[in-house]
């Protein structure tokens, strides 16, 4: 199938490049307080195994379909579907995937915000400027929120201004790196505090007795959505894939990595929620429950970092939202690139006109969410909870139904000669056709019964 060459459009200059930046785009904040406390909420080390094996058995096989499409079309989730499918059917999965991307950027720039207003705060706080100090980490504040949404706003769509290779390839691989420097960092310092031996137990020894029906829908869905599938932006990633580059080995690699950084954020928050546990933090509410995510990051550990004293917990809780920072500017990225990629591909527009088009609608939105921040929790709802399996669904009954597995194992044949008839071909489109779409239902339909409840 012949590409149509659109202004703005370019490829990736190395694997390497792609790798991180399709890992960056599942690695964001999710990865450093999402999954930690998804853990720790459902029994420790043995929700760990069964989140392995749903990465492997539902979010390897989607992310291979996503990549293909992409990489097939050599275009972005809408232009890419209308190509494969004149029904409309395709075109309908596109649109969502992009509404969803920007629905989902625009909380997640307000989140984002916060860990830059909290590095402020904890500066402000060391130097003894309490009212200062209240003022940037007042989650609430709606004038504040507003100043650094606009600003994350800005260093995403700075980065998406340099284009492919310029911009997102050289950024993650700048990013990702020093992401993963300061987690180690942190992690080996923290291994030294009173408590943390406890957290490094409760995260590391599985009790299989609490491995039940909730907590492997739970696994599952934290699986599909850490992996950043089912909003298009991996097929907007494989859209700059070139030919002979192997996709269920890039798609590999990506997998591997987000696990990796996923285990080793949650060897940090773990074992740092129960340092603080040990010097008298609550980190349970009343109900016994698990205290709420954004609770912890935002309040319970700045509590901990506190009470270390001095320079060291000014140095360690700078770090910490640092990095959560670095983590949520990998993934806005990809946020931001999916509608982007739409309006250069569709409408011809050149990319930086693109980038400030796109990005001022989605920074409409989510200045709105910085003065209601309870808005968050619908648009997460909507876009994230439900928004996000759907998409992933409709994907995989479309490539296994309407385009065909078989041609898609054509496509990859392309970096992986002989995949069509190999033995992981023919699992692979398998699990697309059958297994991959039943159980994403599964986990869409209880979400939404969850929710409606």
């Amino acid at each position: 199938m012949a590409t149509i060459d659109t202004p703005g459009r370019g490829t990736w200059n190395s694997k390497l490049g792609f790798i991180l930046a399709a890992a960056g785009s599942a690695v964001g904040l999710g990865n450093i307080w999402g999954f930690p406390t998804q853990v720790a909420d459902n029994g420790g080390a043995a929700f760990i195994l069964v989140y392995l094996v749903c990465c492997i058995l539902v979010g390897l096989p989607v992310m291979i379909a996503e990549i293909t499409i992409g990489r097939k079309t050599g275009k972005n989730p809408v232009g890419a579907f209308k190509a494969l499918d004149s029904s409309g059917f395709g075109a309908i999965i596109g649109y969502w995937g992009v509404i969803c991307g920007m629905m989902i950027l625009a909380f997640y720039l307000v989140i984002s915000g916060w860990t830059i207003a909290y590095v402020f705060e904890e500066i402000l706080k060391y130097t003894g400027n309490m009212t200062g100090a209240a003022w940037f980490g007042d989650l609430a504040n709606g004038p504040k929120n507003a100043i650094f949404t606009i600003i994350f706003m800005l260093f995403t769509v700075g980065i998406i201004n340099g284009g492919v290779s310029n911009g997102i390839e050289r950024a993650t691989k700048i990013l990702m790196p020093f992401l993963l420097f300061i987690l180690i960092v942190m992690i080996g310092y923290v291994f030294t505090l009173e408590g943390s031996a406890d957290g490094v137990r409760e995260y590391l020894m599985p009790d299989f007795s609490l491995i039940d029906i909730d907590l492997t829908l739970s696994a599952m869905g934290q699986a599909f959505f850490s992996l950043s599938l089912g909003m298009g932006a991996l097929i907007t990633y494989g859209s700059y894939l070139k030919k002979n580059q192997n996709i269920m080995e890039s798609a590999a690699y990506v997998t591997v990595f987000d696990i990796f950084i996923a285990f080793i954020a949650g060897m940090l928050v773990i074992p740092a929620m129960y340092v603080a546990l040990s010097q008298g933090i609550a980190i349970f509410g009343e109900d016994g429950d698990l205290i709420s995510s954004v609770s912890l990051v935002f309040t319970v550990l700045p509590q901990l970092f506190e009470n270390m004293g001095g320079f060291l917990g000014l140095f360690v809780s700078v770090s910490f939202f640092l990095l959560l920072g670095l983590a949520a500017l990998t993934s806005s990225i990809s946020l931001l690139e999916v509608p982007v990629s739409y309006v250069i591909d569709e409408h011809k527009i050149p990319r930086k006109k693109a980038s400030l088009i796109v990005g001022g609608i989605v920074l409409f939105f989510a200045l709105i969410i910085s003065f209601d921040i309870g808005l968050i929790d619908v648009f997460v709802n909507i876009f994230n909870e439900i928004g996000l399996p759907l998409g992933g669904m409709m994907t995989c009954i479309f490539l296994g139904w309407v385009w065909k597995s078989s041609n898609a194992l054509l496509e990859i044949d392309n970096g992986f000669p002989g995949a069509s008839e190999s033995n992981f071909g023919k699992v692979w489109a398998f699990f697309i056709q059958y297994i991959c779409p039943v159980l994403i239902g599964i986990v869409f339909v209880t979400t939404v019964l969850n929710i409606i409840r």
